[in-house]
């Protein structure tokens, strides 16, 4: 938004009224306003594109959304709803995707967060002949991968990870090695695992779903 654009909100919210191009009357507006940025408008500020004036109007609640790459465990219920959305949009049921498609989409670094995902998987929708996404069907992100994904792994055999080629890939290799440890430590109770690692069990399920966990009691 340029510089000007935001000195016109920034009267709008201020006055609470604004006259429309090529207009003559005065129209008053009692609004509440909800904006949405990717930037950082700390930064943006500092650089003179972004009013230090508007910024404090706007940032009455603020709320912080962490990038998609930081919270993988939501990617599964999110490609789940995709796929459900563009079947009622194409009439047709929806799609299934395999584990080893869905750790593939986990461990992409999603730049372009919650869309870029809804675009992949509308993309795996159109393009896979199938009714099955497997992981073959999503090359683009296998080539970026340098080491072997495990799709199902269980509580007898864990994945070493230290050699991992980035500090998200060895966070997530870590945190799944730690749960699959506790689950055969508390013999795959859910609710004792949870309550000893400081998780909702609601939480738990997710996290073991996203990850793929088969858990062998």
């Amino acid at each position: 938004m340029s510089l000007k654009a935001q000195a016109k909100i920034l009267r709008i919210l201020q006055e609470k009224k604004f006259e429309r191009v090529g207009g003559t009357k005065m129209i008053h507006v009692d609004v509440r306003v909800i904006a949405a940025t990717n930037k950082d408008l700390e930064k943006e500020m500092e650089e003179g594109r972004f009013r230090q004036d508007l910024y404090y109007r706007l940032n009455v609640i603020p709320l912080l959304v962490s990038p998609l790459r930081e919270r993988i465990e939501d990617i599964p219920p999110l490609v789940e709803r995709f796929l459900n959305d563009f079947s009622v949009k194409e009439g047709e049921d929806p799609k299934k995707i395999t584990d080893e498609a869905l750790a593939l989409l986990m461990e992409h670094d999603w730049p372009g967060n919650v869309r870029e995902l809804k675009n992949i998987v509308e993309r795996l929708v159109i393009m896979t002949p199938s009714r099955v996404i497997a992981g073959g069907d999503i090359p683009f992100f296998a080539k970026e991968s340098s080491h072997e994904i495990e799709s199902k792994p269980t509580l007898s055999k864990l994945s070493t990870s230290l050699d991992s080629d980035s500090l998200r890939m060895a966070r997530i290799d870590f945190e799944k090695q730690y749960i699959l440890r506790k689950l055969r430590e508390y013999e795959g109770n859910i609710s004792k695992t949870a309550e000893a690692i400081g998780l909702e069990r609601s939480n738990l399920h997710k996290k073991i779903k996203s990850y793929g966990l088969d858990i062998e009691k």
